[in-house]
């Protein structure tokens, strides 16, 4: 969890305090979570490229990317908890809303939750004085909802390390494509791109790796309510780091989404365990 709130640190302390841009940074975190897990999984070069060829990664690959573009691009306008907590508000927003798709049901509690949590959203992002950027507050929707798709796709991954290594390889491509159209705009210096590469070889490449070994010791409950440390943990980081001020706003919005969503974890579901429905769906 640590590693997850670094990279918000990393990133808003990269973009407030260095010369690096939004594409850039992302670029670079992308490249080096890709060389620290290829070295990780010591794949030889070939059969590591090879895997562009097998199609059923890209959805995978595509998320991951979505969701490092719209990450970055949203901490240009966002301070790191206001973002943190609107990252995890929408991954768990959004798992939830698969599983209610795919035929779980929520109980009184859970619901009660899922409304406690949207409320807390609306309080952070609703338009008023101290509000912050609605644009950034949606791009960092998006990069949360991308975020909740690439770990639904990844739950049946049998070899996390070795998958995560070709995901990050095939947003190389897309990485240069970002790059491509603000080429002459593009600003770098060494502090960010050390900020970059660390965001992305240790608290992306080794803290997912750690992330997936350590799934395997703890129930989902357990997983859940231990990923609801992250944007207090990122908060903590930027009051710590960055001179930021934690608001009024932002700490009602916070107790509120995260006891909704605690709420929703812990309750117990009225209805029995998840069907074959959503098994196959997942």
């Amino acid at each position: 969890m640590v590693a997850f709130a670094g990279n918000s640190i990393l990133c808003r302390l990269a973009l407030k305090d260095t010369e690096i841009d939004a594409a850039s940074f992302t670029s670079l975190r992308l490249v080096s979570g890709a060389v620290m897990l290829w070295l990780i999984v010591g794949l030889p070069r070939r059969k590591a490229w090879l895997s562009a060829l097998n199609l059923s990664r890209w959805p995978s690959a595509l998320a991951l990317f979505v969701y490092a573009v719209a990450f970055s691009y949203a901490y240009t306008r966002l301070s790191t908890g206001t973002g943190a907590l609107l990252l995890f508000g929408a991954v768990q927003t959004s798992m939830i809303g698969f599983g209610l798709y795919v035929g779980e049901r929520l109980g009184g509690w859970q619901v009660l939750g899922s409304l406690l949590a949207f409320a807390g959203l609306l309080t952070l992002v609703f338009p008023g004085v101290s509000s912050p950027s609605l644009v950034g507050c949606l791009l960092m929707l998006v990069a949360g909802v991308a975020w909740g798709i690439y770990s639904l796709l990844g739950r049946k991954s049998s070899a996390p390390a070795e998958d995560t290594m070709h995901n990050f390889i095939l947003t190389l491509p897309l990485a240069a494509l970002l790059c491509l159209p603000a080429w002459s705009q593009q600003t770098l210096d060494h502090r960010g791109v050390l900020f970059a590469c660390v965001s992305g070889a240790i608290a992306s490449g080794l803290g997912y790796v750690i992330w997936y070994m350590a799934l395997g010791g703890l129930q989902n409950t357990t997983a859940a309510i231990v990923q609801l440390s992250v944007p207090v943990i990122a908060a903590a980081g930027g009051v710590l780091f960055l001179d930021e001020v934690i608001t009024l706003r932002l700490f009602v919005a916070s107790l509120a989404t995260l006891a909704g969503i605690a709420i929703v974890v812990l309750a117990k579901k009225s209805s029995p365990g998840p069907s074959s429905k959503t098994e196959e769906a997942v």
